[in-house]
């Protein structure tokens, strides 16, 4: 069932693992302006499930850049990491099902594997999953044997047979085949923590949420997500993925290639900066003002696209 028969909804969900960054800000303000132009509401998910790379205070600050922006969400945010009975619901389901296996492999273990198998392309920076775990056995056998803590893997060939298409607002349509480009992915980690995949599907579902609006560095993410979408029997977001402020290097703005906090000091100047991004003019005045202007220049932009 598509989210298109529900009023929109759509979120900014960050990483608590520094404040926001200039290129944070662009798919913060496209979101915002989306569920604007749409008469919907926009919500604030701190996707912190990773807790090892969560940094203290980093959700509080993240609220506040977004508060002096005037970037303010409908509803009070949702922190994932209030969640975690969610997602092991979740998870039970796709082992119910015997969508999910428990895996202890190493990093190492995947590299020895894919060398043994002629395999040596590393996919940005992830190693393809050879399925070395996967079981012959039931589920429940597998378990009696494991000897060290487990991850929990997605059995992509059962998930789903062949390419997971998809249509993006911006991009088109896409495809990809999971099982071959990225393997069986992580559900759940060794050190307990549930992966962005499927606590970013159950939190989307669980909000509602009718339009996923992001950094085009995430539009790789997406088949994985659809595929877990269907296998959980939950809806499919429409997904609009936005350009990229890139850094001095060419590459993505991000704290790895050195990317500054935000500097909320002056808050329209940091908005000005976004908004020339997704293509959108400069504005005076008040930062209410432009966020005015700016969602009636969204309705015109090819990036507002209500029909794709």
């Amino acid at each position: 069932m598509g989210a298109e028969t529900h009023r929109y909804t759509g979120r900014f969900a960050p990483s608590p693992t520094g404040p926001l960054h200039a290129g944070s800000l662009v798919a913060a303000l496209a979101s915002w302006l989306d569920a604007r132009a749409h008469a919907g509401q926009w919500l604030v998910r701190i996707e912190d499930v990773d807790r090892p790379r969560c940094v203290a205070g980093a959700d509080r600050l993240i609220l506040q850049q977004l508060q002096a922006c005037g970037l303010h969400p409908d509803a009070p945010p949702l922190w994932q990491s209030q969640r975690s009975a969610h997602y092991q619901q979740a998870l039970d389901h796709l082992i119910a099902q015997g969508l999910a296996y428990p895996c202890h492999c190493s990093r190492r273990d995947i590299e020895n594997a894919m060398l043994r198998n002629g395999q040596t392309a590393v996919r940005h920076g992830e190693l393809i999953y050879p399925g070395s775990c996967r079981p012959a056995v039931t589920v429940a056998s597998a378990l009696a044997t494991a000897a060290e803590p487990l991850a929990w893997r997605l059995r992509t060939d059962l998930a789903g047979k062949g390419a997971t298409a998809w249509q993006d607002r911006r991009l088109g349509p896409q495809q990809q085949d999971v099982a071959t480009a990225v393997g069986d992915f992580v559900l759940k980690r060794a050190d307990g923590c549930f992966s962005y995949q499927l606590a970013v599907v159950v939190d989307d579902a669980a909000q509602t949420i009718s339009d996923v609006v992001r950094g085009e560095d995430l539009a790789d993410n997406t088949a994985r997500q659809v595929l877990l979408q269907r296998a959980l029997g939950l809806p499919t977001p429409r997904y609009l993925h936005t350009p990229l402020l890139l850094g001095a290097n060419g590459e993505k703005l991000s704290k790895q290639n050195g990317a500054q906090a935000l500097d909320t000091s002056h808050p329209l100047a940091a908005l000005n900066h976004a908004a020339t991004v997704l293509g959108l003019p400069a504005q005076a005045g008040s930062v209410a003002q432009a966020l005015e202007v700016w969602v009636g220049f969204w309705k015109m932009s090819p990036l507002y696209n209500p029909s794709p």
